[in-house]
């Protein structure tokens, strides 16, 4: 029988990553999790030997992407490797808590209406101390926060790939990972979701745990940081995109109203500004110079003798 999950790692030319995901795979207290490793164009053989000395070699499929997709190319060739009823992201540098595939898989199970569950995630910061990676500090992703929805991702992402296990049946419905995205790919994956389907959130003790490297380059570094430029320019694309897609459906009007309303705001606002600044300029003023004994006399002398 087909195993009811499938835990998707992407990875390239990063053994010492991909071991250590195939670890933290290993000791989840759910076990039946088919793994699918998507050789993202790295060398293939120490992705096989990586696999071959894991505690879950007999689980594993690695398959080979065979033209320099990217990263969206990657999560869809492994996702259409798979019949599994359930998927989720493992990117080879990030990790789980223990429970995490059993707590998610048996929330899908109890709200069958809920297209997938997100957990509370934590940030993991490392950095290299000669050959290993250390942690070296940690604080929460999104400090507080009690669900994600459609409404709340319009402003910003509020979740990462290793923190959604979700019904591949999805993909039927709405689509994969946008290939033509090189970042963000996942942001944009969760609006076409939240906006067709609810989605669970276990909040509380985080169960999935985001690795950041600042200042790491190469092979080893995070796309967040080595392709920050990208990620602006991916989030623009995005919304331009959504909002042709309305106006070809409803026109131009709401737009343009919306754009005239945020340039008088903008100006208004920028008139406000100067006149506080101005307020400002005059209260310092009156503070500081006009009470020093030298700028009095300064005073006095400009009015001339008339002003005595």
């Amino acid at each position: 029988m087909n195993p009811r999950v499938a835990v998707i790692v992407r990875t390239k030319d990063r053994p010492e990553f991909l071991a250590r995901a195939l670890a933290d795979i290993a000791s989840q207290t759910y076990r039946e999790a088919e793994i699918v490793v998507v050789n993202d164009q790295g060398d293939a053989r120490p992705v096989a030997d990586t696999v071959a000395a894991s505690a879950v070699a007999e689980r594993v499929r690695v398959v080979e992407t065979v033209a320099p997709g990217g990263r969206c190319a990657a999560a869809n060739l492994g996702l259409r490797s798979t019949d599994a009823e359930f998927v989720v992201l493992h990117d080879d540098d990030d990790r789980w808590a223990s429970t995490f595939l059993e707590r998610t898989v048996a929330h899908l199970d109890v709200h069958p209406s809920d297209a997938g569950v997100m957990t509370a995630t934590e940030i993991v910061y490392e950095r290299r101390e000669g050959t290993r990676w250390v942690e070296c500090g940690r604080e929460p992703f999104w400090r507080g926060m009690t669900a994600v929805t459609f409404s709340s991702l319009l402003e910003v992402n509020r979740a990462v790939p290793i923190s959604f296990l979700y019904r591949r049946a999805l993909h039927d419905e709405v689509g994969y990972y946008d290939e033509s995205l090189e970042t963000v790919e996942d942001w944009e994956f969760y609006l076409r979701v939240t906006a067709a389907h609810p989605v669970g959130f276990l909040a509380g003790e985080p169960l999935a745990f985001w690795t950041q490297r600042p200042g790491t380059v190469g092979a080893d570094a995070n796309s967040m940081f080595e392709l920050s430029g990208a990620h602006a320019r991916d989030d623009a694309a995005v919304r331009d995109a959504a909002l042709r897609e309305w106006v070809a459906r409803n026109g131009a009007g709401l737009p343009l109203y919306l754009a005239a309303m945020e340039r008088r705001l903008r100006e208004e606002f920028a008139r406000e500004l100067e006149a506080q600044l101005a307020r400002q300029r005059e209260e310092i003023v009156a503070a500081v110079y006009d009470r020093h004994p030298l700028w009095r006399r300064l005073r006095r002398l400009r009015r001339g003798p008339a002003g005595r």
